[in-house]
């Protein structure tokens, strides 16, 4: 089997990569090179720009899929799919849950209805990137037909997981102490971990399946991952409920109320075709052992000490 990954240096990519490797595969990665970890010795490595419309090197070559994770915008997907032609089998996209309306019920599945496609946007926000998403899958199921993937990722961490979205909660919750959560303890989660979704899109090139899958984790609560993290820390936690509006917009893992029933997806269609369910605690086990080992950088989102504190103290 000889897989393309386009975006094999990046966070979700990477899992793909080592999964594919793991099973024997013929692995090739297409990125600029810039960032994430070094790949294997066995992965052929292509260098181009998706952003640049640079797509030399892989003007040769044939593969069995390609998986597309840094596809963000139709121009993307299309000029890929321009070189690439029928030299690849099946074109496998990786999505996100972000296409589905909001405000759906909890338990919706892949027939859930998508929002409306849009082509372009000079910048991916909250608005613009579902829609966008959309317009991509649109292109790949249009050009590929039953040689067309979709893969609609829910939240995913794992070891690799610089984003700081979970790793913020995490932390927090192995530091111990009060913590200021600006939502109801019983706020719904289902992360998925990096490597389920990579051992999901492996097992649908494998099995040359077709359609649409929601990678989707176990349903836990956001007071579940803290508690989770501080008890894998041996600390313990007392969880302080703030106003949701007390925290700048955006916040890592919030949502309003009415947007939680999407963070219950139905996962059954996915898990039948082969996607594992790695226990919460074992995600939060080992990002905590992988962010440790990296030195654990600051991040860039969430509150500060300081700011907790002053929150708290309210």
């Amino acid at each position: 089997m000889r897989i393309l990954v386009l975006g094999g240096n990046g966070f979700v990519g990477r899992a793909v990569v080592d999964d594919a490797l793991a099973q024997g595969a013929e692995v090739t990665s297409f990125s600029r090179g810039r960032s994430g970890t070094p790949l294997p010795a066995a992965v052929t490595q292509l260098v181009g720009d998706r952003e640049a419309g640079d797509y030399a090197a892989l003007r040769s070559g044939e593969w069995d899929a390609v998986v597309d994770l840094s596809g963000f915008r139709t121009r993307d997907v299309d000029q890929a799919m321009d070189v690439l032609g029928d030299r690849v089998g099946r074109y496998v996209f990786v999505s996100s849950h972000a296409v589905y309306v909001r405000d759906l019920p909890a338990g919706t599945d892949e027939t859930a209805p998508r929002r409306e496609p849009m082509r372009d946007a000079d910048v991916l926000t909250n608005e613009t990137y579902g829609p966008c998403k959309v317009a991509c899958e649109d292109d790949v199921v249009e050009r590929y037909g039953e040689r067309a993937t979709l893969v609609r990722p829910g939240r995913v961490t794992g070891p690799g997981d610089s984003s700081g979205t979970a790793l913020y909660w995490i932390r927090r919750g192995a530091r111990g102490g009060r913590v200021a959560l600006p939502t109801k303890p019983e706020a719904p989660l289902q992360l998925v971990d990096s490597r389920d979704v990579a051992r999901l899109i492996t097992r649908l090139v494998g099995d040359d399946r077709s359609g649409a899958f929601n990678a989707i984790g176990p349903d836990s609560t956001i007071a579940e991952l803290i508690r989770t993290a501080a008890e894998l820390s041996g600390a313990t936690v007392e969880i302080v409920p703030i106003p949701f509006d007390a925290v700048p917009p955006r916040f890592p893992l919030m949502d309003p109320e009415p947007e939680w029933g999407e963070r219950r997806r139905n996962p059954a269609k996915a898990r039948a075709a082969g996607m594992p369910v790695t226990p919460l605690r074992k995600t939060v086990e080992d990002v905590l052992r992988w962010d440790h080992d990296r030195g654990a950088p600051p991040l860039s989102m969430g509150l500060t000490k300081e700011q907790e504190q002053q929150l708290l103290g309210q």
